[in-house]
């Protein structure tokens, strides 16, 4: 049985408590959420802090608020997953990101689990999520007490992956991740929120608390989110796509096509909402966007699945999302 290490908990009321809490705590310190995914860490002794400092008793983080008549919307970062997916302005106005979260493990874990510990996902990797015992037993990896990445060798960096679901939806959307610390209040794009880096894959600071994510007004555009794992359920995804269309009649104003679980952070690829901007999403159209994801991702063996099949998988589910959102507007036409 792995059990978990001594450590203080602390469970303040208010964010300015909690950020005076993680001064005291200094470098030692750790912010929690749900704790579905940092319980499981500490446990396998891949973060080891010796104050824990919970943000579920923060009011403040659990609202959302706004959404009216199409408005813009904001997501407090301690509204649950199961929140998330069932809000009645989330479902309706953002059905792509309430359906990330309803993918999101099992309803027990979505109870617990939250919207900003969602983004906030530690990277995954087949040679690092395992047990203390296990790692050692091969050496340990850079990511935790060890100098080599297991996955490449040679590499200088690691290459573990954002398995979060509700990422690249905020990035496709163009989400603003409000951050708060000693020092104030500073706004991201959420694209600018992560970082192409296994090990250091969040530009937020340790000291600070994301504490709201504020998502567009609703005005022409349309997103979808589709997830590929082995099983319906539990699993991370081993491929994400989130697509978004900003939609001028029947033609592609403006799009982002952002891939999740192929690197260290939600990658946007350019080349793939190029090729379909300008169209009504045409069948060649929407071959050449599939394509143009397929090129940069680069799946490796530190998740499920063969390489090859995991690549070619990302242009069948670009090609499938896009399809999905003609097939949405092409109705709303009618």
């Amino acid at each position: 049985m792995l059990r978990l290490p001594p450590f203080t908990y602390l469970e303040p009321k208010s964010v300015r408590q909690a950020l005076r809490m993680m001064q005291d705590a200094g470098p030692r310190g750790m912010y929690v959420a749900g704790g579905t995914d940092l319980y499981p860490n500490m446990k396998r002794r891949h973060q080891e802090p010796r104050t824990v400092i919970s943000l579920a008793g923060i009011r403040a983080l659990q609202r959302i608020t706004g959404g009216k008549g199409g408005a813009a919307l904001s997501v407090g970062a301690g509204v649950t997953l199961t929140a998330l997916h069932t809000h009645r302005r989330v479902s309706r106005g953002y059905p792509a990101l309430a359906k990330a979260a309803e993918l999101v493990s099992t309803p027990l874990l979505r109870n617990m689990g939250t919207f900003g510990g969602n983004l906030c996902l530690d990277t995954r990797c087949n040679y690092y999520n395992q047990t203390y015992e296990w790692r050692k037993s091969i050496d340990f990896c850079m990511k935790k007490d060890g100098k080599i990445c297991w996955v490449a060798p040679s590499s200088p960096r690691c290459w573990a992956v954002n398995s979060s679901d509700t990422a690249p939806v905020a990035v496709a959307l163009d989400a603003q991740l409000v951050l708060v610390g000693p020092e104030g209040e500073r706004v991201l794009p959420a694209e600018k929120f992560f970082n192409d880096d296994g090990i250091r894959y969040l530009s937020k600071h340790p000291d600070e608390i994301l504490t709201e994510v504020r998502l567009p007004a609703l005005d022409g555009w349309d997103a979808t989110y589709w997830k590929l794992r082995r099983r319906g359920s539990i699993d991370f995804p081993v491929l994400g796509v989130a697509v978004w269309i900003k939609w001028d009649g029947a033609l592609v104003a403006d799009a982002r096509v952002v891939l999740g679980a192929v690197a260290s952070y939600p990658m946007s690829v350019v080349e793939s909402a190029q090729a379909v901007i300008g169209t009504e999403l045409e069948d060649d159209a929407v071959d050449a966007a599939a394509a143009a994801a397929f090129k940069p991702a680069k799946p490796m063996d530190n998740t499920d699945f063969g390489l090859a099949w995991r690549k070619e998988m990302t242009r069948t589910y670009v090609r499938g999302a896009l399809e999905q959102l003609r097939d949405r507007q092409r109705t709303r036409g009618r």
